[in-house]
């Protein structure tokens, strides 16, 4: 796996043998990012069951300001570790909330759900959260979406973007949150959710 373009375009990424983690496709990178476009730039994005960090590090390397990594799998957060050393990346805490040099990240080696509680605790406020859960984890799909519906930690511009299986039956609308758009490719397919901004 490389990374595709920008800073550390064509750099190599390590990843785990076996089914323990499964890494988005390169073509599905390529296709989120050429959706979020120059918007990545200065942002902050969250890359929420992070695997092998590909996605986190992808947004770094086309210039996001900060990516903060969540994998609970102890496996899983050490392969990122080691990935964004091989890149150069620095780490530190408090990325969200821009307290360190761009180009910066931070792993949260914690449940999904726990991370983005203390995000949101801790004042932070995010651009891109990308989600990546197991694809049979419904639950986790219908707790992030129901937590970021209610709560501030998106930007009012932010978005969540999903990945998962086609024909999964993900909302609409979710709290302030709605669907804007789907892409699908192959059996898979992203979901993109924005604040629904008041009149």
């Amino acid at each position: 796996m490389r990374v595709i373009a920008g800073k550390y375009r064509s750099r190599r990424l390590q990843t785990l043998r076996g089914t323990a983690l499964r890494p988005s496709s390169d073509r599905l990178r390529e296709t989120l990012f050429n959706i979020l476009g120059a918007a990545i730039e200065g942002a902050i994005f969250v890359d929420v069951f992070a695997g092998s960090g590909a996605v986190g590090i992808e947004a770094l390397s086309r210039g996001a300001y900060g990516a903060i990594f969540v994998e609970n799998h102890p496996a899983g957060a050490a392969l990122i570790s080691r990935n964004l050393a091989s890149l150069g990346i620095p780490m530190a805490a408090h990325v969200a909330r821009r307290r360190t040099f761009a180009g910066t990240a931070e792993i949260l080696r914690m449940d999904a759900m726990d991370a983005l509680e203390r995000l949101a605790r801790s004042g932070a406020r995010v651009d891109f959260l990308f989600a990546d859960p197991p694809y049979a984890k419904i639950r986790a799909y219908q707790e992030i979406l129901a937590f970021l519906g209610k709560s501030e930690l998106l930007t009012r511009s932010g978005q969540l973007i999903a990945e998962h299986r086609r024909n999964s039956d993900l909302p609409t609308v979710a709290g302030h949150l709605e669907r804007t758009r789907v892409v699908e490719q192959g059996n898979t397919a992203l979901s993109f959710y924005k604040p629904i901004l008041a009149a």
